[in-house]
């Protein structure tokens, strides 16, 4: 589902050259739970952005589902990431003025003109538990409930793969728990596909392979 190849990232800096990744090669089978570990400023979020189509590498190749992302124009990589990637962030990245329901369907391009789609939205807000927020701005949610519907928006247009940047970094330890189990759900009953960037171990559990990376490279 996944491959990089020989992929780095470096940038120019007022003190030389920093290589971000150097040189990763990987490959994540499809409806697999995959957990990249390490320390802040291994390049994990590095490797997730152009995971999701979102940072071109400096060299070498990422393939998801069998298209080779960066040999894409921008727009079609950009639909092609809306229709087979979702993303959840340690920052939620929720819309401040615009209710939970209006942000679950932003992922579809849609404020609620169609009946389907907020049906969709609806669906899954009552799955994460949220039935009962939908009208309600972000800054009235708990963080657990921002993170679960940050979730409910990255699944809004089922995507074939999930990719999670520290998703449970600011949660307390039961609502940390609680966004893996939704997580592992997503792959166990949507035969989904899961990399999930973490520096804490809350995650191992679920994982059926652990990547750990150290200074842009991975180490085991």
């Amino acid at each position: 589902m996944l491959k990089i190849e020989d992929i780095s990232k470096t940038y120019d800096t007022a003190h030389g050259r920093v290589a971000a990744l150097a040189g990763v090669s990987a490959e994540i089978k499809k409806g697999e739970f995959a957990v990249v570990r390490g320390p802040s400023g291994c390049g994990k979020t590095t490797l997730l952005l152009m995971l999701g189509g979102m940072l071109h590498p400096t060299s070498g190749a990422v393939t998801v589902a069998d298209q080779r992302l960066y040999e894409l124009a921008a727009n079609k990589r950009a639909r092609f990431r809306s229709e087979q990637i979702g993303f959840v962030f340690q920052m939620f990245h929720l819309v401040a003025y615009l209710s939970v329901l209006e942000n679950v369907l932003l992922a579809g391009g849609s404020r609620g003109r169609k009946a389907d789609d907020r049906g969709r939205a609806e669906e899954l807000l009552k799955q994460f538990g949220l039935a009962d927020r939908i009208t309600h701005k972000p800054s009235e949610l708990s963080a657990g409930e921002r993170q679960r519907t940050a979730i409910a928006r990255a699944l809004f247009n089922r995507p074939s793969v999930l990719l999670a940047d520290e998703p449970t970094g600011n949660l307390d330890p039961d609502n940390a728990a609680e966004t893996v189990r939704f997580l592992k759900e997503y792959q166990k009953e949507q035969g989904g596909t899961v990399v999930m960037v973490t520096h804490s171990d809350g995650a191992d559990a679920a994982a059926d392979r652990i990547v750990r990376m150290k200074a842009g490279k991975l180490v085991g």
